[in-house]
Parts: structure tokens; C-alpha cells; sequence
């Protein structure tokens, strides 16, 4: 019997995303004084920092190679993936294997798949991968931004993987937002609905309320042709004054497959305050040895 697949929809289910850019060249102003020597993406959520949340995302979904795009003052974060000989040294002659265990869950499973650029100044989202382009290469790349954490089972990206070996294109992370939000998100000009995917007919940067085409919110994780380096290429400025990944993205819109996808799961903003200490609660709720003091502290709140 002849297969129902089209051969060029078998070569694409063949394809893998083999490389993650993740931007982490913030300043972190919204979290001061915490982020003050202490970079953003080592705050803790649970016992691992929003940074090691986000690789352990990508080798999940079997991602080979993650790309952190620092800058000067972030040297701490590639710090964070290396080994701490004296700190180990010192664990295992007090016999601490537990923690020792821990710690060598932060490091990459293998040498040579977690690489650091640097983005010189600070010109945007799509600078910053702009900035990764050489190492990036020919190939569909990911994008995660560790601000987004996302409690999901499995993760996010490897939601988003499954569903673009059968796409192909580009394919971004979407949800719902308050009317009166979109005006801190990359928004999309929705088209045909189709499960949890979204075809994208536009993109607008940070639109006003009055002005947004939906309320469906571009979330930080993208999996995205190559192309999109090109149009990075012209460093052309968008809102803020910055060069923007969603303007880049925008002028794919048309020439290639677009979409947006629903992921299961639930999202958290951690470059503010409230969602920092939700995801913290969310990620502690979850957790059987300390769930029960959070309940009973929440309990007595009430009272």
C-alpha cells in the first residue's frame, strides 16, 4: 500500500532542531537590587537557577548545542555551567552526595554543546541573535528566553519541536493576554485556527490596545528558519529604538509557513516581581516536602 506522506513531508519529519539561542545580555533593571551583582537568570526557582530551567528545556527536547548571547557583567551565568573543583573536592570528602549529584546535573551533558557570544551593546532581542548568526549557521534554530519560565510536562519546546517536524517553517509560542497587555508583547494578526495551531498572517511589536490585531501574545520560545538572520541582516529599527526579532519575523510572513502554537502548560513572567514569586509558589506547591508549610502559611494568611 502507498504511504499517504508526501516524500517531502517524510524528509521533514527527518529534520531536528539541533541548536538553541538563548539571549541573556539583560540588565535585569526590573529585579534591582537582587540583580544588582547577581545576573537575572541565576535567580533561583526552587533550587535551580531561571537559567539552568531553560537548558535543561532544550536537552529535553534534544537540542545539541545551546548558544548563551551574554554581555560584559554576565560572566557568572557560563560560570554556572562549568565545574566548581574546589566546591566538589570539598562535597565529597564530607561524603555530601546528594549535593554533589545536584550539581553535576547543572553541567552539559557532553563538552563543547554549551557555547557564550557576546552582544557588544545592547540593541534588542534581534540583535542578540543576530549576534549568534556564525554559529547558528544554515540550519532552523530555537530561541528561548529564560524570563519565560513555562511549568509544562513535557517541556515547551519539546511540544514545539513535535509540532514543526510536521510544519516545517517558523513557529512561535502563543497565548491569551489581557486586552489592556498587548502593549508588552509581540502580538499576531491571526489566521485559521487548527488545534493548538495558529496560522500567522502578521506581527506587530508591542502594539496599543486599541491597535492590536488580537490578544494572542507571542511567548519567549521560537523555533525559526534561517531566513530570519537575513533580515537581521539590515539592522533596521523598530519599537523602542531597537532591532526587533518580531519585525525580522514579520518579514517572513508570506514567503514561508507561519504559525503560532498553544502549548500546554502554564507561564510565568520572571523579569517582574509577581510572576517571580508565582512561579516560585507554583514550582513549591509541586514540591511534596515543602508543599505542606506553603499550605499552612497560605491558610493562616487567610484567617
Amino acid at each position: 500500500m502507498p504511504s499517504s506522506r508526501t516524500d517531502e513531508s517524510i524528509a521533514q519529519s527527518m529534520r531536528t532542531v539541533r541548536t538553541a539561542v538563548l539571549p541573556v545580555a539583560g540588565l535585569g533593571t526590573r529585579m534591582l537590587p537582587a540583580t544588582k551583582v547577581v545576573p537575572k537568570e541565576l535567580l533561583p526557582i526552587g533550587t535551580r537557577p531561571l537559567i539552568q530551567h531553560a537548558v535543561d528545556e532544550c536537552w529535553e527536547a534534544g537540542i545539541e548545542r545551546v548558544v548563551l548571547v551574554t554581555s560584559a557583567g554576565k560572566h557568572l551565568i557560563v560560570d554556572h555551567f562549568d565545574r566548581a573543583e574546589q566546591l566538589e573536592r570539598m562535597l565529597e570528602e564530607r561524603g555530601k552526595r546528594e549535593a554533589l549529584e545536584r550539581i553535576a546535573t547543572a553541567r552539559p551533558p557532553e563538552s563543547g554543546r554549551l557555547l557564550s557570544v557576546r552582544q557588544p551593546e545592547p540593541l534588542g532581542l534581534g540583535h542578540a541573535i543576530w549576534c549568534a548568526r556564525h554559529i547558528i549557521g544554515p540550519d532552523p534554530f530555537a530561541v528561548l528566553l529564560p524570563d519565560d519560565f513555562i511549568l509544562a510536562q513535557p517541556g515547551c519546546l519539546k511540544q514545539m519541536v513535535a509540532a514543526w517536524r510536521e510544519l516545517g517553517g517558523n513557529l512561535v509560542a502563543t497565548m491569551e493576554v489581557p486586552a489592556e497587555q498587548t502593549g508588552r508583547y509581540g502580538i499576531i494578526e491571526p489566521g485559521r485556527r487548527d488545534g493548538r495551531l495558529i496560522a500567522v498572517k502578521g506581527l506587530v511589536e508591542k502594539p496599543d490596545p486599541a491597535r492590536a490585531p488580537s490578544t494572542w501574545a507571542v511567548i519567549g520560545r521560537y523555533i525559526l528558519d534561517p531566513a530570519v538572520l537575513r533580515e537581521l541582516d539590515a539592522g533596521r529599527r523598530g519599537a523602542g529604538g531597537e532591532i526587533q526579532l518580531t519585525d525580522a519575523m514579520a518579514g517572513l510572513i508570506g514567503r514561508q509557513s507561519f504559525h503560532a502554537y498553544l502549548f500546554e502548560g502554564e507561564r510565568f513572567d520572571c523579569g517582574q516581581r509577581a510572576g517571580y514569586i508565582e512561579a516560585q509558589l507554583a514550582v513549591g506547591l509541586s514540591d511534596p516536602e515543602i508543599a505542606p508549610l506553603l499550605h499552612r502559611r497560605v491558610t493562616r494568611g487567610r484567617d
